[in-house]
């Protein structure tokens, strides 16, 4: 057995359950109010299935951000401390930058998100959706939720790239190849 292998994958494994949880979760309340949407659960809780759907669609969203935010940081790890012993302060260091990693694409998302949602708004002029939505109309939440999940896919390999550039990566000689754990 390798235990280095079995602690790096074990610290993946409770940062990622993390970051889908608590990194989401916050997200979702930050995307909420910069689209002047209620930033309660009142409408969930009342059975506003267009509310539902729109916030499903955010967290799917966040989700396909977050996951190359996190492949990013756990690549640029694995090629860090590749060939190194297991030392405390590697976890630590692991650990500050999938947070940093994590933290800063959630928030470039929402920031994102709102503002393709917003220009989506300014392209459909006869339409009102988030009043739609808070009326209950699905339609316009399905078409809202479509548009925010198509931009974190057109938009999550320009961050995971752009994270890339935060990492203090090793040079590598030409020609080696590394495979990611």
């Amino acid at each position: 057995m390798v235990w280095s292998l079995f602690l790096f994958g074990l610290a993946k494994l409770a940062f990622g359950i993390f970051a889908g949880g608590v990194g989401i979760f916050f997200a979702s309340r930050i995307l909420r109010r910069l689209m002047k949407r209620d930033a309660n659960d009142d409408a969930i809780r009342t059975g506003n299935l267009a509310d539902g759907v729109l916030e499903a669609s955010g967290l799917v969203a966040f989700g396909i951000v977050g996951q190359h935010a996190v492949t990013a940081t756990f690549a640029a790890m694995d090629l860090l401390y590749r060939g190194h012993e297991l030392e405390a302060f590697m976890l630590s260091r692991f650990a500050f930058y999938a947070f940093v990693h994590v933290g800063a694409s959630l928030v470039v998302a929402s920031g994102a998100l709102a503002l393709g949602a917003w220009l989506f708004g300014l392209l459909t002029r006869g339409i009102d959706e988030m009043a739609e939505v808070k009326k209950g109309n699905v339609a316009p939440a399905l078409v809202l939720g479509s548009v925010m999940i198509v931009l974190a896919l057109m938009m999550a390999p320009g961050l995971e790239t752009m994270l890339d550039g935060l990492l203090p990566l090793p040079t590598l000689q030409r020609d080696e190849v590394t495979t990611p754990s």
